[in-house]
């Protein structure tokens, strides 16, 4: 892809459309609009607060990103969403305890005034909840096109210039491509027909994409990661991104194993089990939802270690992840890790790991990265699958000839240089060896 010759300004109102309002995606809206009165700090996310560095280290030119890309501001973000509740914002967030009371008060206008639209919901694929705010339709391809029109309706009466979508909604059963979703045409043949491998999530990623809206995956549900959604993102020139968003206990597994890899330590076993209490966690007490989810949490550890390449060190390791349901935990999510590995001359060693985390105040600073970049990317020209974001995703979309970055500290150096080649910058090598000719 071509180095972009203009970006377009980020004129005007950016429509942000969430499938799901739920704990990610109110703790989000809440989030900015406590931002935006200078109530509270967007800690952890890169669009606000992260720098980055230009040109050589004498040259002493680190900008915030917000100073170096035109991304939209915060002020310009107009929020919509579906759900299968009819709970507003507020409702929701507080339905939800992971935000203070004090925070809700200061914002609670902005909360009640965002009401769901009625929410596509097949239950075969999110078999734990009831939805009682949902569409009816003939067809799959009726619901298809009811989102649209949902789309268009919020872009008139809300003035936006443009829009983007974060997936935010539950984790789906697991399921498998198939020819259903080869092409365009086999898809849409499969809408009209009501096929029932189509899920809840790919309806809205095609009726979002259909009406040129950028759209990111933050589940494991196979929303666009298949061949049929990745040739619409081209043809409508939409950027797309995904999945599941890297947050917890998988956020510490490509922090720790790339240091452990990079000293060349072996790893015999890591063990993972998750508490979680909320929505999400009731949703993966199901067995098949729990499998899309473990699918994504265990492909991390093989494509960093890459035991074919050093099966003395990772040849024989055992890689369990479970996950709890737990609603005295409610969003308050604790991962355990304990890591059996070896070093010099195989002696053993032990390391435990007890992640007190709070799951949507990981997610959050997540969504609004990706709305600003996202927008970026389409006002920038790109299209397609944007493998730069893979920073923010349990199981990245790749290119099908190549494997699947989890390194953060390589997806870290591949976000920014990305962005330094969008305006012009060159990447940086970390060389250096100019400084000591």
């Amino acid at each position: 892809m071509k180095r972009p010759a203009t970006i377009e300004p980020a004129k005007g109102k950016l429509a942000v459309l969430l499938p799901g309002l739920g704990a990610v995606a109110t703790t989000f809206i809440a989030g900015v609009a406590l931002a935006r009165r200078n109530l509270a700090a967007p800690v952890g996310s890169l669009t606000q607060l992260a720098t980055i560095r230009l040109g050589k280290r004498t040259e002493r030119r680190s900008p915030k990103i917000s100073d170096f890309v035109p991304l939209a501001q915060l002020d310009q973000l107009e929020f919509g969403a579906w759900d299968i509740f009819e709970d507003d914002a507020l409702a929701s967030a507080e339905h939800s305890h992971v935000l203070r009371p004090d925070h809700l008060e200061a914002v609670k206008d902005e909360l009640r005034a965002i009401r769901p639209m009625r929410g596509v919901f097949y239950p075969e694929f999110v078999r734990r909840l009831h939805g009682t705010h949902v569409k009816r339709g003939s067809s799959k391809a009726d619901m298809v096109a009811q989102l649209r029109q949902d789309i268009r309706t919020f872009m008139r009466e809300r003035a936006c210039d443009r829009a983007v979508a974060v997936w935010c909604g539950s984790t789906e059963v697991y399921t498998h491509a198939n020819g259903v979703h080869a092409s365009i045409v086999s898809f849409e043949e499969a809408l009209a027909k009501s096929d029932p491998s189509i899920t809840n999530s790919q309806m809205y990623a095609w009726a979002l994409l259909k009406e040129r809206v950028p759209f990111a995956n933050g589940s494991p549900n196979l929303a666009v990661d298949f061949p049929a959604a990745s040739e619409l993102a081209r043809e409508v020139r939409m950027p797309i991104a995904g999945k599941d968003f890297k947050t917890g206990q998988t956020l510490m597994k490509t922090i720790i194993a790339p240091g452990l890899k990079a000293r060349m330590l072996g790893i015999h076993g890591w063990y993972s089990t998750n508490i979680l209490g909320n929505r999400d966690g009731e949703v993966l007490d199901d067995p098949d939802s729990f499998r899309s989810k473990e699918v994504s949490k265990l492909s991390v550890l093989d494509n960093i270690l890459q035991p074919q390449l050093h099966p003395e060190l990772y040849g024989d390791l055992v890689h369990k992840v479970r996950i709890d349901y737990y609603p005295p935990r409610g969003d308050d999510k604790e991962g355990w890790d304990s890591i059996d590995l070896h070093g010099w001359l195989g002696y053993p060693m032990q390391m435990k790991i007890n992640f007190l985390c709070r799951d949507s105040i990981l997610a959050a600073p997540i969504v609004l990265d990706l709305v600003l970049f996202l927008d970026l990317a389409r006002r920038a020209g790109l299209h397609g699958m944007q493998e730069w974001l893979s920073f923010y995703f349990k199981s990245p979309m790749h290119a099908p000839e190549v494997n699947a970055e989890h390194d953060l500290f390589i997806q870290h150096k591949k976000l920014k240089n990305t962005l330094r080649w969008v305006m012009g910058e060159e990447p940086l090598t970390h060389v250096g060896n100019e400084y000591y000719e």
